[in-house]
């Protein structure tokens, strides 16, 4: 059989996989700002119940594996090299030691199709081969502003331009569009999760961290497009993260740099920033991101939302119903590294109720911190079980 027919074939079984847990989806993407949108499709990933697998799975596992699957590092962060652009012996040793839920990657380590196919493929083998899971291959693929493989020149890929520009079309469809296209190049490449969308709504005009990468300061509007780039995405296999909650649109200052907080009460949130993500949430979304923004209004203090209890277990989880995965923005930004260590960080996003801990500064001190939290009863084993079923469930439908 030709190598083209072969891959055909895998590509044909992974999206037959994929698509059996869309079924019974209605787009409903006929117009923007009707209210909320309910639906089952896209990687809104209304995922089939196999409670007894994946409990089986998890029981199998030992803690160290456990804590392991908790965490999303650039692949520089467990093989010694400057910059990853390919997955041999020394990948597959690492992952062996220390078999984590996944790698998100940047343009240095993207060169080429083939050399992207290749290493994707390379980990995703070496993920099966030690946990039996394969990992999420996660890149920051927005488009416009944000495009980790667009922006390159080095694909033969469309970019799909800033979702400003989309959401001010008022075309709904563009937005779908523009997931489709992206979703429809990742998949080739051997991704399987993409940081999109950017679900925030531009509350604040002087906001410059999201000003070109948000759909609008309309909240319907913002959560109906970033729907419909999910559902792209979803058409071609790839999962998507809703980001950035509680909402980076009305915030002061950039996380990436320190300190960001927004001064609006919970209330207040409800009726702009968090629409959004409750509709992702109706939607069955299987990712939504935790950002390092502070709500002292609501929480009372400065903590970030990805390291807040408040945020996370008591209005993600507990106000808005959300049992999917919690992902915490990247963990080496200023507004976590100014102040807390990498073990610090990564207990405490535990403890807030985040499932993936992605990019910690220091990967093996978050990895090692987690594991004496659990062990000296900072941290128990179920709240690490919860997060660990979560993942697999995911993960058991890839």
């Amino acid at each position: 059989m030709k190598a083209r027919d072969i891959k055909g074939r895998m590509q044909l079984k992974k999206r037959i996989r994929f698509l059996s847990v869309l079924l019974g989806a209605t787009l409903a993407l006929s117009c923007i700002g009707c209210g909320t949108t309910h639906n089952t499709d896209s990687t809104s990933q209304n995922i089939p119940d196999k409670t007894d697998k994946v409990q089986q799975i998890v029981d199998s596992m030992s803690l160290e594996e456990k804590v392991a699957q908790l965490f999303l590092v650039q692949p520089e962060a467990i093989v010694d090299i400057g910059t990853a652009t390919a997955a041999g012996d020394a990948t597959k040793q690492a992952i062996n030691k220390t078999p984590v839920g996944g790698f998100v990657y940047f343009s240095d380590n993207l060169q080429s199709e083939q050399q992207v196919q290749d290493m994707l493929r390379n980990v995703q083998k070496y993920s099966e081969d030690r946990i039996g899971l394969p990992a999420f291959l996660s890149v920051d693929e927005e488009g416009g502003t944000v495009a980790r493989v667009a922006s390159t020149g080095r694909f033969d890929v469309t970019d799909v331009g800033d979702m400003a520009k989309i959401g001010a079309s008022g075309d709904v469809q563009q937005a779908r569009q523009a997931g489709e296209t992206i979703g429809s190049y990742l998949s080739e490449l051997g991704f399987n999760l993409d940081f999109a969308p950017d679900a925030d709504v531009l509350t604040n005009p002087d906001n410059t961290v999201v000003k070109k990468r948000s759909f609008g300061s309309d909240p319907r509007v913002v959560s109906d497009m970033s729907l419909a780039v999910a559902q792209g995405l979803a058409q071609h296999q790839v999962y998507s993260v809703y980001k950035h909650f509680p909402g980076h649109g009305a915030t002061v200052g950039d996380t990436h740099q320190g300190y960001a907080y927004t001064d609006k009460t919970l209330d207040e949130l409800k009726q702009g920033e968090l629409i959004p993500f409750e509709n992702a949430i109706q939607n069955n979304a299987a990712f939504i991101m935790a950002a390092h923004i502070s709500a002292p209004r609501v929480t009372g203090d400065d903590t970030p939302a990805s390291l807040s209890k408040t945020m996370i277990t008591d209005i993600l989880r507990g106000q808005m119903g959300y049992d999917g995965i919690v992902v915490t923005d990247a963990m080496n930004m200023g507004a976590v590294t100014e102040q807390y260590t990498s073990a610090q960080a990564a207990v405490k996003a535990l403890q807030a109720g985040a499932d993936l801990v992605l990019m910690p500064e220091n990967f093996q001190e978050a990895y090692q911190g987690v594991l004496d939290a659990v062990k000296d009863g900072t941290l128990t084993e179920q709240r690490i079980n919860e997060s660990v079923t979560r993942i697999v469930k995911v993960k058991v439908h890839m």
